[in-house]
C-alpha cells in the first residue's frame, strides 16, 4: 500500500492539506491550556516574549500536574523496568519442561531489562516522557521522536505536526514541521537551499520531516523550500518507527485523540468565571472609603490627625464606612466554587495521597496508583501502555543493538518479544515476586513436603530475578552446592578417621 508519492506532491503542500483536519483539535487544546497551564500549549502566533494571562484559579494546573505525576509513576516506575522480555512461543515449545534452561533464559532476559532501563535513565528519557504526558493530559495529542543516530528523545506539540490514520488507528503518515535558523541548518539543508536559490542568512526556514507507510515499512525524508535534503531518506520497520504519535483518548475514525481536560472543560470555565468574580468583589471590598455627613459637627481634620486614645468632639453617626452588601450572594458563589472544586479534585485524583514523600516508593504504592488510574480515568493507562511504552521499548532495543550494548535478538514467536502489562500486572517481574510469595506461604503449611518436594534453590533464583538482581552473584548453583556437600562429607570422614589412626598408633 502506497499512501504518498513525493514526486507528485511536496511535504509542505501535504502538510497544509492535513492541517485543516487538525484545526479543531488545536483550538480545543488552546482552550484547555487557557484554564490549566497556558504556556503548556501556546498558540501558533506566540513567541518567547508572549505574556500569558494567569488563570484566577489554580486547581486546573494542580490537577494536570498531579495526574501527569501519577501517570509517570505508573508507566515508568523508578528503579524498576516498566516491561518484561518474554520468550516467543516457538522457543517456549522447544524448551518444554526444561526448567533449568528456562531459568537461564529468564536470568538473561532480566539482565537485558535492567540494561534497557539504565539506557533510558542515562539518556534522560524520563524528563521528556513527563513533558509528553503533560501534553497528552491537556491537548490529547503529542508526537514523540527518538533520533536514530543521536539517541535521546524529543516531542512535537500538536500544532507542530499532522498525522493521518486508517479506520482502525494505524498510522499512515506523519509530517513534522520545525522552524530552524539558517545558521543552525545542517550542511545538506544549506546545499538544498542553495540549489533552490532561496538563501537568506537572516531568516528561519521551515523544515518538513515526512514519514509515510509503504508496504510493511515506513519511509522518511526531509524537505526544505520544496527541495528534498540529500541523505535524509530513511526506512524503518512498521512496528519500530522512531516517530510515535500519541493520543490520550482514542476516537474511532479520527486521526487525533481527545484530552482529559477537554472532558471537564465546562467545570473549569465556570470555576474560572466564579473565581474571577470573587477576586474582583474582594478587591472592591478591600478598598476602604469613609462617607462623611456634610452637615456633621465632627471635624475631619482633627479626626485624621488624632492619635490612639485622643478625645475628639463629634458624633459617631457623622461618619460611616462604605460597604459592599453582597455577603449572601458571595456565600452562594463560594458554595458553588467548593462544589466544582470537589468534582475536579476527584477527577484529577487530587484527593489521593497514597504516595509518600520519600526518595523510594514501594511496589505496592505503584501498584495502587496503577489500579487507581485504571479505575478512575478509564482506558488511559491501557492505551498508553500499547501506544507509548511498547513502541518505546522496541525502539530502545534497536538503538542499543546498533550501539552494541545488547546482542541482536530474534523477534516474534521465534525469538524474544517485549511485553507491556497493565492494571494489577503493571509491575512486570514485580508481580512474579508476589506470586512466588503467595506460593511459599501456602507451601509452608506443609513443612515436611516443603523441605522434600520444593526446589528451594530454584525459588531463590526466581526471587532474585523478580527483584532484578543477578542471581548468579547471590545464589549458589547446584554444582556449587554439591561440591560443598562433598567437601563437608570428606571433612567428616577425615575427622572420624583421626581417632582410629591414633588408636592404631598406640
Amino acid at each position: 500500500m502506497k499512501v504518498f508519492d513525493h514526486n507528485v506532491e511536496t511535504a509542505k503542500s501535504r502538510y497544509a492539506k492535513l492541517e485543516g483536519d487538525r484545526r479543531p483539535y488545536t483550538d480545543r487544546a488552546e482552550k484547555c491550556a487557557k484554564y490549566t497551564i497556558p504556556m503548556a500549549f501556546p498558540k501558533a502566533t506566540d513567541s518567547a516574549s508572549t505574556n500569558y494571562e494567569t488563570p484566577y484559579q489554580s486547581i486546573g494546573a494542580r490537577g494536570v500536574n498531579n495526574l501527569t505525576s501519577k501517570l509517570m509513576l505508573a508507566l515508568f516506575p523508578p528503579n524498576a523496568p516498566f516491561f518484561r522480555l518474554a520468550l516467543g512461543d516457538d522457543i517456549e515449545n522447544a524448551l518444554g519442561d526444561d526448567s533449568a534452561t528456562k531459568q537461564q533464559w529468564e536470568e538473561a532476559l532480566s539482565k537485558l531489562e535492567r540494561k534497557i532501563t539504565s539506557y533510558m535513565e542515562t539518556h534522560q528519557i524520563r524528563t521528556t516522557a513527563s513533558e509528553a504526558l503533560l501534553q497528552l493530559v491537556i491537548a490529547g495529542n503529542v508526537c514523540v521522536f527518538l533520533p536514530p543516530a543521536e539517541g535521546g528523545m524529543r516531542i512535537y506539540r500538536l500544532n507542530s505536526y499532522v498525522v493521518s490514520r486508517d479506520g482502525i488507528g494505524n498510522v499512515l503518515e506523519i509530517i513534522a514541521k520545525e522552524s530552524v535558523a539558517y545558521g543552525a541548518l545542517p550542511p545538506e539543508a544549506q546545499s538544498a537551499l542553495g540549489e533552490s536559490g532561496a538563501v537568506d542568512a537572516d531568516r528561519a526556514y521551515d523544515v518538513y520531516t515526512h514519514t509515510y507507510l509503504e508496504g510493511d515499512v515506513y519511509k522518511s525524508y526531509q524537505e526544505i523550500e520544496g527541495a528534498i535534503i540529500s541523505g535524509s531518506e530513511q526506512e524503518y520497520p512498521k512496528d519500530k518507527s522512531p516517530w510515535i504519535p500519541l493520543r490520550l483518548k482514542k476516537m474511532d475514525g479520527e486521526s487525533y485523540g481527545r484530552s482529559f481536560v477537554d472532558e471537564y472543560l465546562g467545570d473549569l470555565k465556570v470555576l474560572e468565571a466564579l473565581s474571577k468574580s470573587v477576586a474582583q468583589v474582594a478587591a472592591v471590598a478591600s478598598n476602604i472609603l469613609y462617607l462623611v455627613n456634610p452637615n456633621a459637627i465632627t471635624r475631619i481634620s482633627e479626626l485624621s490627625k488624632a492619635k490612639s486614645g485622643d478625645f475628639i468632639r463629634g458624633k459617631i453617626e457623622d461618619i460611616q464606612i462604605l460597604q459592599v452588601n453582597k455577603t449572601s450572594d458571595l456565600q452562594i458563589t463560594e458554595n458553588a466554587i467548593q462544589s466544582i472544586e470537589g468534582r475536579l479534585s476527584y477527577a484529577f485524583l487530587l484527593n489521593s495521597a497514597v504516595q509518600r514523600n520519600a526518595e523510594r516508593v514501594t511496589a505496592e504504592e505503584i501498584r495502587y496508583v496503577a489500579n487507581e488510574l485504571e479505575d478512575t480515568v478509564g482506558s488511559i493507562y491501557s492505551i498508553l501502555s500499547q501506544e507509548f511504552q511498547l513502541p518505546l521499548v522496541k525502539r530502545f532495543m534497536i538503538q542499543m543493538t546498533r550501539e552494541g550494548a545488547i546482542p541482536d535478538l530474534p523477534q516474534g514467536s521465534k525469538g524474544v518479544e517485549p511485553l507491556i502489562v497493565t492494571g494489577i500486572e503493571a509491575l512486570g517481574r514485580g508481580h512474579d515476586l508476589t506470586k512466588l510469595d503467595t506460593f511459599i506461604r501456602y507451601a509452608q503449611v506443609f513443612p515436611e513436603a516443603f523441605q522434600t518436594s520444593v526446589k528451594q534453590g530454584e525459588i531463590l533464583r526466581q526471587i532474585a530475578t523478580a527483584l532484578g538482581i543477578d542471581s548468579s552473584s547471590v545464589v549458589k548453583t547446584d554444582e556449587e552446592v554439591q561440591q560443598e556437600q562433598q567437601q563437608q562429607m570428606q571433612m567428616q570422614m577425615a575427622q572420624q578417621a583421626i581417632p582410629q589412626v591414633a588408636k592404631g598408633a598406640m
